[in-house]
């Protein structure tokens, strides 16, 4: 069995829609122009292929961008600097085979090298406990909770430290940015935003 995990391509785009659309109730419906912002302006897009088919893919943003999730904003208020997951879908043929495990090894990868936080939310209703105990088990502490609109389920907002992020800001990040290597590069479809404004990484806010 190959497995690759790659940015995606605009090419994928059909087959991601379809797999997040017949995912279940706990991932939320997107149409074409949804899809399109995240191909567009997502910091982190990657599927995974397992022998040349489309297995799974998550999506991840930075804080700063103009992105109207309400779990998005909340993490927005509250912190200077995150990447915010908003989903991972995994195929049906492809669960229970550690491959959720190898998406968020990825973009921890990515998030520790940019910035303090990991952030992502989980559904309370239906309550998933095998989720719960996922990020748990991950490093994640719950930070807050929110209704999703008036008549949305309740959900767990999650963060996770990145205590690695000191050492790198410290090495790199402040000393010209990060060498370059293919591995810590980021997408060519987004601009990377400016921070040299923001408080200090990881403060929270009041």
């Amino acid at each position: 069995m190959a497995l690759a995990i790659r940015d995606v391509r605009e090419h994928d785009l059909d087959a991601v829609l379809a797999l997040n659309n017949t995912a279940g109730r706990s991932i939320l419906v997107l149409d074409a122009a949804q899809l399109r912002y995240f191909y567009e302006h997502a910091d982190y897009f990657r599927v995974a292929e397992i022998d040349g088919q489309l297995a799974g893919f998550l999506i991840a943003l930075r804080n700063g961008q103009d992105y109207s999730s309400t779990n998005y904003q909340w993490f927005s208020e509250h912190y200077p600097s995150f990447v915010y997951i908003d989903r991972i879908v995994i195929a049906n043929a492809f669960r229970r085979h550690g491959l959720g495990r190898i998406f968020y090894c990825d973009v921890n990868s990515f998030a520790e090298v940019r910035v303090p936080l990991l952030t992502c939310e989980v559904f309370l209703e239906p309550p998933d406990d095998v989720v719960v105990l996922f990020h748990g088990t991950y490093g994640f502490q719950e930070v807050g909770q929110q209704r999703m609109g008036k008549q949305g389920p309740q959900v767990s907002l999650l963060a996770k430290d990145l205590p690695s992020y000191a050492f790198v800001r410290d090495t790199y990040l402040e000393h010209g940015g990060l060498p370059d290597l293919p591995w810590l590069a980021g997408r060519t479809a987004f601009l990377n935003n400016d921070s040299t404004s923001r408080r200090l990484a990881g403060e929270r806010r009041s």
